[in-house]
Order: structure tokens, then C-alpha cells, then sequence
């Protein structure tokens, strides 16, 4: 019976050891939170698994990841072209859920602001710059705006959240446009720099006066207030999970390899800051058994995943999508 027991256990600890696999992935602070929540879940059920994510930000992900130094990066920005072709390896984008940037305030005495486009880009630009302004006052009748200096707050390191906001700036403003531009990293008119989602949130919270932009969950859980935005329609929005799925429906075709800019999406309801967030998968793994654990894992991802994301106040991917995007990932090798 001892006998058995040993041999069983043995088995076991072979068996242990042929499916202990120690995924590091690194990349954007956006979709950090479901991340955590989604590899802490899978290591659980698959013991042996180790799934280590450090969240630097777009840019440095996609550093990362095509340098071979991380087995996946994570990147709201679609990656370009050029910058795909730079890679070490070849990547394939899997688009894993929907999220919003929302304007984050801190302006004692007003929970409440109403963003028109314009008015977004010229605080940015430093065209404005105190919250009593009558431009910003326009769009807020009857709010009781203090007379006090905005600071504004972006972010310090390369930030596929900075390339969504400055992606939809562009397309609202041409001063914006000609001017700092759609990037990662562009040349900030104005402000205080904070490093990922949690650094901006964190000045905003310490600084009367401040605005800044955040992934939705970021103000939810740091109780920070943020302000409707005016969308291509012409109606102010406020972003939640159904606004930003209206934007994501604005994409009759979706692109074969997923990337897609939904910034000013069309739609009476739509959130005009919305965007897909993306993994950056090598198409190719050279450890067969690390590959089978990271196309495990994805798909889990997928199926069981998606049903968690509105809780933390992403929007999931649309059914059809989702297909799609499993059928990619057991395409990977």
C-alpha cells in the first residue's frame, strides 16, 4: 500500500513538473486590472503555472516582447507596420476586452463637468486655462466653477492610454493634429507628468485643480470623478460598459489581423474615447509545452474570462469577435 502511495505521489511530482510553465508578460497599465484578476484565476486552477505581468506601459511591452525578452506583451496602441517588421519575432494581436478614457477632475465643490472636443484639446494645449473659463462654462450651465488654475496631468512613460486620447484629439482638433500629434509619447504642451494609469490617477486625487485621463477602472476605483464627453452625434456621454460597446459596433469590418482605431465613433450613445486593448503573442513559441500553457491560456481568456470584465468596467468582446479571435489564437504555434 506504501508502495503505491510513493508511486502515485511520484506520478504526481512527474507530472507537476512537465506542466510547471512561468509565463512573463509585460505591457500596458489599461487593461492591468483584468490581467491580474484573469492570470491569478488561471494559475489557481492549473497548478505549476506562474504568470508573472508587469504593467509599464504600452510601449515598453511591445519593446519587450519583440526583443524576446517576455513571452507576451500588451498593448492598447495596434502596433504599426514598420514597428511589426522591427520585431524579432513575428506578433499577432489578440484583442482581449473593450475599455474607456475618461477625463479625471479634482475641482472642490463640482462633481460634474461636460466636455465638448475642443474645449478637451485646448486645456491640453494650454488654450485654457482656469476652470471658470466661459468656454468651459458654456457646456455647464448652472455649475458653480471655481476661479482656479487647471493643472494639467498626463502621462511620463510610452502609454498606449496617451496614444487612445492624443488618437481622438487628433480627430477632433486640428490645432491638436498639427501640433503635439497621435503617439505613445508626444511633446505635452502643458502639465505634470505621472507614470501608468495609477501615477495619473494618484496626482489627480492630490492636486485641487488637476484634470487628467485614466482607463475607466482607474476612476472607479480611486473614487475620482469624470466628466461626459461630447461625441461625434453631439450628445454628451458618459463612459460604461453599453457606450462603449455602441463604439465598438461602429466596426462593420473588422480587420483580418484587429487593428482598429475606435476613437469618435459614430452613434447617438457612443463613448467617443473607447478602444480595444490588445496581447501581443509571438505567432510562434520555441517551447512547444510553454506554447500549449500560453494557447491555454488565452482561449480560457476568451471563453471564461470575457463573463468577468464588466464587473471591473470593461465592455467585452462582441460573440462574433470573440469566434474570430479564438480561431487565431489556436492557430498559434
Amino acid at each position: 500500500m506504501k508502495k503505491t502511495i510513493v508511486a502515485i505521489a511520484l506520478l504526481l511530482m512527474a507530472w507537476s513538473a512537465a506542466h510547471a510553465q512561468k509565463l512573463t508578460g509585460a505591457g500596458a497599465s489599461f487593461p492591468y486590472p483584468i490581467y491580474s484578476k484573469w492570470f491569478g484565476e488561471y494559475s489557481a486552477a492549473h497548478p505549476g503555472v506562474e504568470i508573472n505581468y508587469q504593467s509599464i506601459g504600452s510601449g515598453g511591452g511591445f519593446r519587450q516582447v519583440s526583443a524576446g525578452l517576455v513571452d507576451f506583451g500588451a498593448s492598447d496602441k495596434p502596433r504599426t507596420d514598420e514597428e511589426l517588421k522591427s520585431s524579432k519575432v513575428k506578433l499577432v494581436h489578440i484583442p482581449t476586452v473593450l475599455g474607456a478614457v475618461v477625463p479625471v477632475f479634482n475641482v472642490p465643490g463640482v462633481n460634474d463637468v461636460k466636455f465638448s472636443p475642443d474645449m478637451l484639446a485646448d486645456i491640453y494645449l494650454g488654450k485654457i486655462t482656469n476652470w471658470n473659463d466661459p468656454r468651459i462654462a458654456k457646456d455647464n450651465p448652472g455649475v458653480n466653477l471655481p476661479n482656479q488654475k487647471i493643472t494639467v496631468v498626463h502621462r511620463s512613460d510610452g502609454s498606449g492610454t496617451s496614444f487612445i486620447f492624443t488618437d481622438y484629439l487628433s480627430k477632433v482638433s486640428k490645432d491638436w493634429a498639427n501640433g503635439p500629434g497621435t503617439g505613445e509619447a508626444v511633446n505635452w504642451p502643458e502639465g505634470v507628468a505621472g507614470k501608468g494609469n495609477e501615477g495619473v490617477a494618484s496626482l489627480v486625487r492630490q492636486l485641487p485643480g488637476a484634470i487628467g485621463y485614466v482607463e475607466l477602472i482607474y476612476a472607479v476605483q480611486n473614487k475620482i470623478d469624470y466628466g461626459e464627453v461630447k461625441n461625434a452625434a453631439g450628445n454628451f456621454v458618459k463612459a460604461s460598459i453599453d457606450s462603449v460597446t455602441e463604439a465598438a459596433a461602429s466596426v462593420k469590418q473588422m480587420p483580418a489581423d484587429f487593428r482598429v482605431s475606435i476613437t469618435n465613433a459614430p452613434g447617438a450613445n457612443a463613448y467617443p474615447i473607447s478602444s480595444f486593448t490588445y496581447l501581443l503573442i509571438p505567432e510562434k513559441t520555441a517551447d512547444p509545452a510553454k506554447a500549449k500553457v500560453l494557447k491555454d491560456l488565452l482561449s480560457w481568456c476568451i471563453k471564461s474570462g470575457e463573463s468577468e470584465v464588466s464587473a471591473l468596467s470593461y465592455a467585452p468582446l462582441p460573440q462574433n469577435l470573440a469566434d474570430k479571435v479564438l480561431t487565431k489564437i489556436y492557430s498559434l504555434q
